[in-house]
């Protein structure tokens, strides 16, 4: 008997220095997207695949949304927000430390708009004790209808396989999407710069 599989789109969405990148590519265990302190380093959209004998998940990194003060970051913006569209699974990702803050929930409320199951992603928790990361969930969960909470560290890899287990049951039973060769939509040049 044929395993079925489960394949769909997840986008990861939040403020700037929140983790996206580092999630991602911890996702699919190899560095794909550029991590780094400064903010604004992600400036394109970037398409990574990962693939298992369960399926298949086609992984969305975006730039970190926050206000515009000049053409271009209203352009990177605009690319966040249309990465929301005709997906499955959104990961809104914030810092467990600090919180839901006022551009977060801007956030939520442009996602009040979409379709898709939406997750918020504790990141950073290796910086807090449990206590702290219950009562931020606690703070947190009445901010927005999630579909799920994951409390996670994506520099040390905690919770990382739990939230792909997660993310499987919200996608549909489908085919593949890509190959599983393929990794990325980006080219081994812009990896190397």
């Amino acid at each position: 008997m044929e395993k079925s599989t489960k394949s769909g789109f997840v986008t990861l969405i939040g403020r700037p220095n929140v983790g996206k990148s580092t999630l991602m590519n911890r996702l699919i265990g190899q560095k794909i997207a550029i991590t780094s302190n400064k903010p604004q380093t992600t400036r394109n959209r970037i398409q990574t695949v990962y693939t298992d004998e369960r399926g298949q998940i086609v992984f969305l990194d975006t730039p970190g949304i926050h206000k515009p003060l000049n053409k271009l970051e209203v352009l990177m913006n605009r690319k966040s927000y249309s990465s929301t569209d005709d997906v499955d699974v959104i990961l809104f990702v914030v810092d467990a430390k600090t919180g839901i803050g006022k551009g977060d929930k801007e956030i939520l409320e442009r996602l009040k708009k979409t379709d898709a199951h939406v997750f918020l992603i504790l990141n950073k928790i290796d910086r807090m004790s449990n206590e702290e990361i219950f009562k931020q969930i606690v703070n947190c969960k009445d901010l927005y209808p999630f579909e799920e909470v994951v409390p996670i560290s994506a520099l040390n890899k905690k919770n990382v396989d739990e939230l792909i287990s997660t993310i499987k049951k919200y996608l549909k039973e489908e085919e593949r999407i890509f190959s599983e060769e393929e990794l990325t939509n980006v080219s081994l040049r812009f990896i190397m710069a």
